[in-house]
Parts: structure tokens; sequence; C-alpha cells
């Protein structure tokens, strides 16, 4: 396994294959989570296989997912474990809004502690941004909790390169968590080059599409959940991006490896993303996971995967 990596200039060390664990308690976006023991033997299996990062958040459920990891992470030694967690979500009669303001995010702070059982979050994310609260005035209140222990590195999600820009006037962000795979590469246009040049952690969330870049599905395959209504899994788009797949499925094939392996690896040819959350539902996809951190690509059969994508 590769050495753990720091977290932007915090002084937070994570293996960089972490635990996303929106599959964990997240019954508003899997309905089908029937089982929580199998969520909590997840995240054991996690730490037990040596995965000391698990990222969760207040929507996940919501609150479901922070509760059944802080449930777990009490049987275990909370130093050997870094927690990550993110929050923006206020709810509003039925209506869930964005808040930034500092008062809110020092509350849900709080919250999260209380719902994670725990006296610190490694990681605390500013999870969406909102329309109205200047960015740095944001971070500023995360930096404020930093300084009094609660948190101990500071995270922005799902903003802009504008909004990260004024997110980190002061320097204070370590982290971005931003959508980014093989079939949303976005980021590398302006993103990941800032977060790069300015010792920001980058952190690519559906690292496998779903399962779509794990190789897991086919022309027939048909789905009732979130994956529904993303536009990798509809109509021309899918057949195409299961044909991109079927390619990597070949270099696969030759090392001897997994598609996801293979996929996950690529990912850490990239400059400042050194660390990946792949979800897991089951415990023996987390243990399988861990395979890609041992995996070597060649110069070249990166640029294979980076052509075969950019086409």
């Amino acid at each position: 396994m590769v050495n753990d990596v720091r977290l932007g200039k915090s002084d937070v060390s994570v293996n960089p294959l972490g635990l996303g664990t929106n599959a964990v308690g997240g019954h508003n976006i899997y309905p089908n989570l029937l089982d929580e023991e199998q969520g909590r033997n997840v995240v054991r299996t996690a730490l037990e296989q040596g995965m000391n990062l698990l990222d969760t958040a207040y929507i996940y459920g919501p609150e479901r997912s922070e509760e059944l990891v802080g449930e777990v992470v009490s049987e275990y030694k909370r130093d050997n474990i870094v927690l990550a967690t993110k929050g923006a979500h206020k709810s509003v009669g039925e209506d869930m809004v964005l808040d930034n303001s500092p008062a809110f995010l020092k509350q849900a702070v709080d919250d999260s502690l209380h719902r994670l059982n725990t006296d610190y979050i490694d990681l605390f994310y500013i999870h969406f941004p909102d329309e109205d609260t200047p960015k740095d005035e944001a971070v500023g209140a995360l930096k404020e909790l930093k300084d009094q222990g609660k948190i101990r590195s500071i995270g922005v999600s799902n903003f802009t390169i504008d909004q990260l820009k004024e997110a980190n006037k002061d320097g204070y962000v370590d982290v971005l968590q931003s959508e980014y795979n093989l079939f949303l590469r976005d980021a590398e246009n302006e993103l990941l080059p800032y977060t790069s040049q300015n010792n920001i952690t980058f952190i690519p969330y559906f690292p496998l599409e779903a399962g779509l870049l794990a190789g897991k599905y086919d022309e027939n395959t048909t789905f009732t959940d979130h994956r529904a209504e993303r536009p990798a899994f509809k109509g021309d788009h899918f057949k195409r991006n299961l044909e991109n797949v079927a390619q990597v499925r070949d270099i696969a094939n030759a090392k001897g490896e997994e598609v996801a392996h293979v996929v996950l690896a690529w990912y850490f040819s990239r400059p400042s993303l050194d660390v990946i959350i792949p979800g897991a539902k089951r415990p023996e996809q987390v243990t399988d996971n861990l395979r890609a951190g041992e995996i070597t690509l060649t110069d070249n059969e990166i640029k294979q995967i980076d052509k075969i994508f950019s086409e």
C-alpha cells in the first residue's frame, strides 16, 4: 500500500484510499438500504483493512450515515481514524435549503459532533455553496472552529473555480472535493491546476461513476435509483460509455487486474489528486477497492486510458 498523504496544509494524514459512506445509512440516496448492520460492517471492514478515512455527510440519510459511522467509530481507537463530514443543508419546513453563514456552519459542526459521538472532526467540508455568503467568511468561521480544536482541517465541496479562489483568499482551504471521473473531466481545466498550485488536496467523488467505471453493467442493465437520472447512464451516452469501459478492460486483463482497480489507480496520476474515496455497499467491495493502491500503471497505460476517454 502506498504511504499516507497529508491533507493540504493541515497536519492530518490519511491512507490514499478511503471509504465514501453515502451507502451507509444513505436511505435517501439508495432506497434499498434495508440492512443497517451491513452498513456498519462496511465501515468496520474499512477500518480493519487499513482505510482510516471515513467520508460522510449530514445529508446522507439525512443524519443516519453520521450516526451509523459514529456508532462504529466508538468501537475503535479514535486517534487512528480520520473522520470527514460535510454540512450546508438546512431543513426549512419540508424544504432543504443551502446555508453557508458562519452561524449555521458553527451549529452544523456541533450537530455533526453529536451524531458522530466524537470531540473533534478531522475534516469538515462546506458541502455546497449557497448564493449569498462570501466564501472567505464561511471558511473564516471554520478557521475559528479549527483554532478551537473542533475540526482539524478545512474543506469545500462542489465549488466553482471562482468560489474556490474566494474561499481560499486567506489560504485556509486544505481540501476540495468535487465530482470527477473518466467520464466527467471538467475539473482538469481549472480546478486541478489551482489545487496543485495552492497545496490543496483534490478528492474526487463518484470516481467509479456509481459502478459504471467498474465494468459491472451491460446494455441490458436497468436502474431505479439515482443512477437512472445520471447522464452517463442514459441512452447513447450509456452505450458509448460501456464501449470505453470495454477498452479499459482490455488493459486490465493484460495486467491481470480488475477494471475498477485500474481506473482508481489511474486517478493517482493526476496532479494534487492524492486521495480517493470509493463507496461500498458490501464489506467485500471495501477489501476489493484496496487493490487499487497496489497497482502501478506504466506511462503508456496512463496515456492509453487518457486517450480512450478524451475522444
